[in-house]
């Protein structure tokens, strides 16, 4: 009897200490481990306007110095990382990164797989061509025996899917999408707007292609751990920005439309 008292009392223990450990697991805050060590990791891809290197070698862009700034009133130190944006969430999950913010779109997908934060910019998926192939009367469906290239994981490749074009080829990165188009290696590719504008037409890095026709609307948002507290500090950050005038000023530096 005292050998089966003791084993049901050993079970107990163990059954209140998994208890405990679970508890606190929940309970963990995000926001105060990234303080402890005093750096973020923000997952990035070259993407301008959004985030993309100066000529110095340094991170720049709308996201990047937003990014710095709202952790700056944190008071942690941001490190960017390039990362497969196919694979942002199980980045996330397994810990190599601390947050995603590079005009990342609010999908179905993201909401889900992430925490995120109140939308912050609008953003659209066009279809970008050469100039000479624009006839200005292009819908969805006059473009859909195009082959396209599209960023892998992204909303891009999203849309193409959802729209049933079926000559896709994905690309590591949103500005080799760009680079298939220019070389004649695909017909367009679908990307986000705010990057067209900043890559393509008179004076631009592609000043031969341009925006043919809009798909869809859509919102961008910041990412990190589902559950992660880090999204409301951000959110409040960003909310004081707006008030201040700070975040609308930084927006029309990089000519973006912020979300009233």
């Amino acid at each position: 009897m005292k050998r089966i008292i003791s084993i049901a009392l050993a079970v107990l223990m163990c059954m209140a200490l998994f208890a405990g450990c679970s508890s606190k697991k929940k309970n963990d805050s995000d926001y105060e481990a990234i303080k402890a060590k005093g750096t973020v990791v923000v997952g990035i891809t070259d993407f301008a306007p959004m985030d993309y290197k100066d000529e110095n070698g340094n991170w720049t862009g709308f996201d990047a110095e937003l990014a710095v700034a709202v952790f700056d009133e944190l008071g942690i130190k941001v490190e960017f990382t390039e990362i497969d944006w196919d694979n942002k969430i199980l980045e996330l999950d397994g810990g190599s990164i601390d947050c995603v913010w590079n005009g990342m779109t609010l999908t179905d997908e993201v909401k889900a797989g992430m925490e995120c934060t109140n939308p912050y910019v609008l953003n659209a998926q066009v279809v970008v061509m050469p100039t000479d192939k624009i006839t200005g009367d292009e819908t969805d469906e006059s473009v859909a025996g195009l082959s396209f290239a599209v960023e892998a994981g992204s909303a891009g490749d999203t849309t193409a899917a959802d729209f049933g074009y079926e000559n896709v080829t994905q690309v590591d990165v949103q500005s080799k999408a760009l680079m298939e188009v220019a070389a004649g290696t695909s017909d367009a590719c679908i990307i986000d707007k705010t990057m067209a504008e900043a890559m393509t037409g008179e004076g631009t890095s592609y000043p031969d292609l341009a925006v043919a026709l809009e798909l869809t609307n859509e919102e961008y948002g910041i990412g990190f751990r589902k559950g992660s507290d880090m999204a409301e500090k951000v959110n409040g950050i960003l909310a004081e920005m707006k008030a201040d005038g700070s975040l609308q000023e930084l927006a029309d530096k990089y000519c973006l439309s912020l979300i009233d």
